[in-house]
C-alpha cells in the first residue's frame, strides 16, 4: 500500500477525481441555488402581478379578489383605488354599504374600517388617504370623509394602534416588501384561493360583520351580555380631557385643518342603551358626557365639519336592533347615509350638543335597567 501512496501517476488520477467531484458538487449546488432563487422569482413576481393588497397598482380587472383583512388591505386600497369618499373608523362603520353612498350622496366612497379602531389607526389611514403623490389622489381629490367617533377610544395613547400593523405595507422601503411578496399566506389566501373559488369580495360590502339578520334581537343581545362589576371609582372630566385633547390634536384635527376642501362628516355611533348601563358600572357615566360636549366644541370650530349625534334615537332602547350591546343593524347604517345628506341629527352648535346629552341623560335615566337585567334570557 504504502507503493500505491508513493505512485506520482495514481496521485495524479486521485487528485482529478477528487477535483472532478468537487466541480460536480458545487455544480450541482449552484444550480439548486439557482433554482430556488427562479422560483422564489415567480413567487415574487407573482404576487407584485396580482397584488392581492393593492400595494403596488389597482386591481386587475376579472380577478376575484378577497378583501377581509382591514390591517394589510387598507393602506393599499387607500393608495390605489379610484374613489372621491372614505369611511373612518372602527367596527361601528363595517355595516355600510359604500353603494348608498354613491347613489344618496353622490360619492365614490372607499371602506377603511379598523374594528376597534383608536385614534392613531384613524391617522395612520388617513395620512395615506391625504397623501398627495398616490395614484389615487393623482385620479381625484378627495371630497368627502364619514368619521365614525368612538368616545371611549379617545382616551387612548396617541401613538398606540389596536393591533400592531405590517409596516411594510405601511411605509415606502421596497427592502421591506420581502414580508409581502415572499409570504407564503397571501400566495395560497389572496391567490390561490381566489382562483380556486372563483369568487371575490363585493368591494361595496366588505368588512360586514358576520352577523346574520337572526342575530339581531334582544334575546341574542341579553343572552350574551355580560354586565360589569360596579366600580368603586367615579371617573370626572379631569380624568378623560386630556387625553382626549391630545388625541384630537394629534390624531385627528390636523387632517381637518390642512383640508379645508374636504368635508368631514364625523358622527357619535348609536349605540344601544346598554352602552350608558356599562359607562355607570364602570365609573365613566359622568366622564364620557363631558367627552363628547368637549369633542363636539372643538369640532364645530371648522366651517368644513358636519357633526351627527346618533345616539337619541328611538331605536338605541330597542334592543332587537343590535347584535351586542354597541353593534347596530345594517338598516341602522343606511338611515345614516340618508342623515348626512338631509341634515337629521346633524349638531351645529355647543348648545345643540348640550341639548343633546341632556336628551340622552334623560332616555338612560328613564331607562328601567332593573326589569331588563332581572329577565332570564
Amino acid at each position: 500500500m504504502s507503493e500505491n501512496l508513493m505512485n506520482p501517476d495514481l496521485q495524479v488520477n486521485i487528485e482529478e477525481a477528487d477535483s472532478k467531484g468537487t466541480h460536480r458538487y458545487k455544480r450541482l449546488f449552484v444550480g439548486l441555488i439557482g433554482g430556488v432563487l427562479v422560483v422564489l422569482g415567480v413567487l415574487a413576481a407573482l404576487v407584485v402581478y396580482v397584488d392581492p393588497f393593492f400595494h403596488y397598482h389597482a386591481p386587475l380587472p376579472g380577478f376575484p379578489y378577497i378583501v377581509d383583512n382591514q390591517l394589510s388591505q387598507n393602506p393599499g386600497m387607500a393608495e390605489n383605488m379610484t374613489y372621491n369618499g372614505c369611511i373612518i373608523g372602527s367596527s361601528m362603520t363595517v355595516n355600510f354599504d359604500t353603494d348608498d353612498f354613491r347613489d344618496i350622496l353622490g360619492y365614490d366612497t372607499l371602506k377603511l374600517s379598523y374594528s376597534g379602531a383608536y385614534p392613531r389607526d384613524d391617522y395612520n389611514i388617513l395620512s395615506i388617504v391625504f397623501d398627495e403623490n398616490t395614484r389615487a389622489r393623482r385620479i381625484n381629490p378627495m371630497g368627502a370623509v364619514f368619521f365614525a367617533l368612538d368616545i371611549p377610544t379617545m382616551t387612548a395613547d396617541t401613538m398606540e394602534t389596536k393591533y400592531p400593523l405590517p409596516g411594510y405595507l405601511y411605509d415606502n422601503n421596497v427592502l421591506n416588501d420581502v414580508n409581502y411578496v415572499l409570504n407564503k399566506d397571501v400566495i395560497l389566501q389572496y391567490i390561490m384561493r381566489p382562483l380556486i373559488q372563483r369568487k371575490g369580495s363585493d368591494l361595496s360590502e366588505i368588512y360586514f360583520s358576520w352577523w346574520t339578520p337572526d342575530y339581531y334581537n334582544i334575546q341574542w343581545v341579553m343572552h350574551t351580555y355580560e354586565e360589569p362589576e360596579k366600580s368603586p371609582v367615579t371617573y370626572g372630566k379631569d380624568d378623560v380631557l386630556p387625553a382626549t385633547e391630545e388625541n384630537l390634536k394629534e390624531n385627528i384635527l390636523p387632517f381637518v385643518e390642512q383640508h379645508p376642501e374636504t368635508q368631514f362628516y364625523f358622527f357619535f355611533p348609536p349605540y344601544s342603551i346598554l352602552y350608558w348601563h356599562n359607562l355607570q358600572q364602570e365609573g365613566f357615566y359622568e366622564a364620557a358626557y363631558a367627552q363628547y360636549q368637549y369633542v363636539a366644541d372643538e369640532l364645530l370650530k371648522y366651517d368644513n365639519v358636519h357633526l351627527f349625534y346618533f345616539q337619541t334615537m328611538e331605536e338605541v332602547t330597542d334592543l332587537n336592533n343590535y347584535a351586542d350591546y354597541s353593534h347596530y343593524k345594517p338598516d341602522i347604517n343606511r338611515f345614516m347615509v340618508e342623515c348626512f345628506k338631509n341634515g337629521e341629527y346633524e349638531v351645529h352648535s355647543s348648545e345643540e350638543m348640550a341639548e343633546n346629552l341632556r336628551k340622552m341623560r334623560g332616555i338612560v335615566e328613564g331607562f328601567d335597567y332593573d326589569e331588563l337585567l332581572s329577565q332570564d334570557w
